[in-house]
């Protein structure tokens, strides 16, 4: 093979090399999670958007959560917020449906159309892959550890980078959340 020809080869294989590197998702996006209804969702289709993951339950004190989530998703969806919320029967048993009641339950009773997914643990040596990654983060305001209860909140920004995290009383809707959020939106 002539010298050119390496080179050339060499120049080719950096090229696809980047490529790859950029189509590849961030850390917190580097997850395939089953819907609620058991379809593999690969969260790097969320690439781009601002993504606020949430773990939730239907018969918890904070279940009313859902009506501000739900608000979120309406009022942002089509300027790229992506609200998940990923069940969890971990906490007090208030999530103890199964996949069908709980998107019933979501339905019918706060009128859920942000995607949902199947039941997971959030903590422990079974927890969801995104959840010990999310978890594992000093994140801001709350930090890393442990979920503490039903209802915690991680924004992933449009650049995949986990940009906060809030206690499970803090409301969707509360300054806080909506001051990081809109400022995740508003980035290119």
């Amino acid at each position: 093979m002539k010298w050119s020809t390496l080179l050339l080869a060499g120049v080719v294989a950096a090229a696809v090399s980047s490529a790859y590197a950029e189509e590849k998702a961030p850390p917190a996006l580097n997850f395939t999670m089953k819907s609620i209804t058991g379809k593999d969702v690969n969260l790097a289709d969320y690439k781009g958007k601002v993504v606020l993951v949430v773990n939730v339950a239907s018969k918890c004190g904070l279940t009313k959560q859902y009506a501000p989530l739900e608000d979120l998703h309406e009022k942002y969806a089509d300027k790229g917020l992506a609200v998940l919320g990923f069940p969890c029967n971990q906490f007090g048993g208030q999530e103890p449906g199964s996949e069908a009641e709980i998107a019933e339950f979501c339905a019918e009773t706060y009128k859920v159309k942000f995607p949902m997914f199947s039941k997971i643990d959030v903590n422990g040596e079974n927890a969801a892959p995104l959840y010990k990654h999310l978890t594992a983060l000093e994140t801001p305001p709350k930090g890393k550890g442990d979920i503490k209860w039903n209802f915690e909140k991680f924004v992933i920004g449009k650049n995949g980078d986990v940009v906060a995290r809030f206690a499970p009383q803090t409301s969707p809707d509360s300054k806080e959340v909506m001051a990081v959020l809109e400022a995740e939106l508003a980035k290119k």
